[in-house]
């Protein structure tokens, strides 16, 4: 029927990175989004309580793209005890005009964490103070990495402030930021700590109760919470939200279900005070207007960030050579 580009992890990272197209590729599928153009269904999600696992698939078709992206995430959390990764999965891209397929990439989850970088960098990029320079991270792994080196393609960052429930995690995360990036980094005792008046807070943990609230906040401040992606999940209190100036997000309809707004709403907080991301980078909804501004970001991903990187993955890929191809 066709040709096949077949990419595996180590294909990917020679590939695709943390850099300037890949920004602008995540950055274009927002304002698409937001204006009701293409498709993207709700998340499935199937849950494996037997084996302590669970199926994602997330899928997004977009105009002017060549390729549908179709991502099918597990996370099967005893795995580690078997030797195996907790997270995996691929994503299996379409042609756009016929629906035949075009490719499969066996990326083990390392296009999500890109994305997801790229997401927090574009949130910055829109909403936080053009002069912020100190971070704050709450949490230490890898996310809570990807997320401070992306951000350093939009923002000139010189400083972080990290705090992570495990404070040896904390201190590790600072050394690295310091040996390998070169800025000033320093753990705090307390997650609000890590906020600075015009910085920029990205959280990135799995935390179900929230972990900032709004005495943590203060004047500039932008905040870009990463970890709510699932029922039950929070790091933001619902009078923090109140609090901020402006409350983002990169889908209405998603975190009303998996995002901050769930809890926040059931607290009665107003839904039509939350704008979407897309809407701020078109123009048609105010982002930060000042310098004192705080604005908050909920980043739930997308499937349409899915299709974008992996259909910047495929050019490339096509462009070099790289990859197998199979005849079907």
């Amino acid at each position: 029927m066709g040709d096949v580009t077949v990419l595996v992890e180590a294909d990917l990272r020679d590939l695709i990175g943390l850099g300037a197209d890949e920004l602008a590729a995540i950055d274009a599928v927002y304002p698409i989004v937001s204006r009701g153009e293409g498709s993207m269904p709700p998340i499935m999600s199937l849950d494996v309580a037997a084996h302590h696992g669970e199926v994602d698939v997330k899928a997004a078709y977009l105009p002017g793209y060549d390729g549908i992206a179709v991502k099918v995430s597990a996370g099967f959390f005893d795995n580690p005890s078997r030797g195996l990764p907790s997270l995996g999965g691929l994503m299996i891209v379409l042609d756009a005009t016929t629906g035949v397929p075009a490719a499969a990439l066996f990326d083990n989850g390392y296009l999500t964490d890109l994305r997801t970088a790229l997401a927090g960098a574009v949130a910055a990029r829109h909403l936080a103070r053009p002069d912020a320079s100190v971070v704050g991270v709450v949490g230490a792994g890898l996310q809570a990495r990807l997320q401070l080196e992306a951000l350093r393609l939009v923002r000139p960052v010189t400083s972080v402030r990290v705090w992570a429930r495990r404070p040896d995690a904390a201190a590790g995360y600072a050394a690295w930021a310091a040996e390998d990036l070169g800025v000033d980094a320093v753990a705090v005792s307390t997650p609000a700590d890590v906020v600075t008046a015009g910085g920029i807070v990205v959280t990135t943990t799995p935390a179900t109760e929230p972990l900032l609230d709004e005495t943590s906040l203060r004047p500039g401040v932008h905040v870009t919470a990463i970890g709510a992606d699932a029922p039950g999940k929070r790091e933001l209190s619902t009078g923090l939200l109140r609090a901020a100036d402006r409350v983002v997000v990169d889908r209405r309809n998603q975190s009303l279900t998996l995002g901050e707004l769930r809890a926040a709403v059931a607290d009665g907080f107003d839904v039509a005070a939350a704008i979407e991301l897309g809407e701020v980078i078109a123009g048609t909804a105010p982002g930060r207007t000042g310098p004192d501004d705080v604005t908050v970001c909920d980043l739930t991903g997308t499937g349409a960030q899915d299709t974008a990187i992996a259909a910047l993955a495929v050019s490339r890929a096509r462009q070099v050579g790289r990859g197998t191809v199979i005849a079907t």
